[in-house]
């Protein structure tokens, strides 16, 4: 036996390793290894991070791209998700300071090589976590109407809540809202969003505020002597026969007004005239400056004259038509046609003046018969009319009875 083995040994070992051999390349053939990147980037878990520190400096990674070695198999399981990739940066008892971190990546499908990991490393520090509660400071801008001034504003909180690494949070001056009072005539209530400022006027990023914004109710009070009144354009005359005016309006629609006597301010109505536009004959848009009439003592802020504009407009009407003639077009060599009835009536609409001058032999009705093969149809007859801006708004009948037939005699 012994014998037997010695001599035949090399011979199983050789037999063995040519068996696996075999398989191996049967099975690689059938599931060959693919190299490719992973189509989707995956982020990056922080794990063990001490709470009483935040991550800052420079730009954070989070996310990599990682190359992979896998059988063809394997990598239809990654690609349909069935299989989880994740990359991990463990910050577990790393303190205060700079440090060059490690991304460790965990696939829980096997056979898998991991070519490549974009970026393998990077460096990452850590400062201490710093919370100040800071007053909000109203920044205005801009000047209200003329005549009006600002009141005590309030603010909804009055502080808020800052959070940040500690070198960004000792950067802070103070937290700004900023509020444009540009015209402003009326009481002011808006939330405003909240910046972190430096001393040089710089915002600072990368800080947590909260509230991030404020509630700021401001009044604006009218000074004594001074009022906004309403502009009344007032006009004469009237436009051309057939027109109608269609909209009146200044710029600006309201004025501020001042007198030293209170008392001829606060008996003026709730409105000024203006010097009368004369609108007789007019066919088209008016726009005029014209001045601003005002009792004794009492003179008009700003510009001392106002934009009118006045829309002059054809005045819309109807017009019916009866008994139109029917005509044709389009009928072939060799059919006659037949229609059922003849004239048709119709309503027209459009501006007033050209109504008024319009003409029967103006509007044509027509019924198209080309292509058309002999029998009966009922057909849309079509309107056209020479002038422009008129609107046919019914047809009576809406359709026409058409009966064409061969003007051939056939042969016995």
């Amino acid at each position: 036996m012994f014998r037997w083995l010695a001599t035949n040994l090399r011979t199983f070992l050789l037999a063995f390793g040519l068996a696996l051999a075999v398989w191996v390349t049967a099975v690689t053939a059938a599931n060959p290894d693919e190299t490719q990147i992973y189509p989707n980037p995956i982020p990056i878990e922080f794990i063990g991070q001490d709470p009483g520190l935040i991550m800052t400096g420079g730009t954070i990674p989070q996310q990599v791209e990682i190359t992979l070695r896998a059988p063809h198999s394997v990598w239809q399981s990654l690609l349909s998700g069935e299989s989880s990739v994740r990359a991990i940066v463990d910050l577990t008892g790393l303190g205060s300071g700079t440090h060059m971190v490690n991304v460790q990546m965990q696939i829980d499908t096997r056979p898998v090589r991991i070519i490549s990991v974009t970026p393998q490393t990077f460096d990452l520090s850590l400062e201490p976590q710093v919370t100040r509660s800071l007053a909000i400071f109203l920044a205005l801008t801009g000047n209200p109407a003329i005549g009006y001034q600002v009141g005590n504003a309030v603010l909804d909180p009055a502080e808020v809540v800052i959070n940040g690494a500690e070198s960004l949070v000792s950067q802070i001056d103070h937290i700004q809202a900023t509020l444009d009072l540009t015209d402003a005539r009326q009481n002011i209530s808006a939330s405003i969003p909240l910046q972190v400022v430096d001393v040089n006027g710089t915002v600072i990023r990368g800080v947590t505020v909260l509230p991030e914004s404020v509630q700021v109710s401001l009044p604006i009070i009218q000074q004594g002597g001074y009022r906004d009144l309403a502009v009344k354009v007032m006009t004469v005359g009237n436009p051309a026969s057939g027109y109608r005016p269609t909209s009146v309006a200044a710029l600006p629609p309201i004025v501020t007004v001042y007198s030293a006597n209170s008392d001829t301010i606060d008996s003026m109505p709730g409105y000024v005239e203006t010097a009368s536009l004369d609108l007789s004959g007019a066919k088209e848009d008016i726009e005029k400056q014209l001045g601003i009439i005002l009792p004794p003592g009492v003179t008009l802020i700003g510009d001392q004259f106002v934009t009118v504009k006045v829309g002059i407009a054809p005045i819309e009407s109807s017009l019916p038509i009866s008994y139109l003639q029917v005509g044709m077009i389009g009928l072939a060599t060799g059919l006659q046609a037949h229609l059922s009835p003849v004239t048709v009536d119709i309503i027209l609409s459009g501006p007033l003046p050209v109504l008024d001058s319009l003409a029967f032999s103006d509007v044509h009705v027509q019924v198209d018969l080309t292509g058309l093969t002999p029998g009966t149809y009922q057909l849309t007859p079509k309107v056209s009319i020479v002038q422009q801006n008129v609107t046919v708004e019914s047809i009576l009948p809406q359709t026409v009875e058409v009966i064409i037939t061969s003007t051939i005699t056939p042969s016995p």
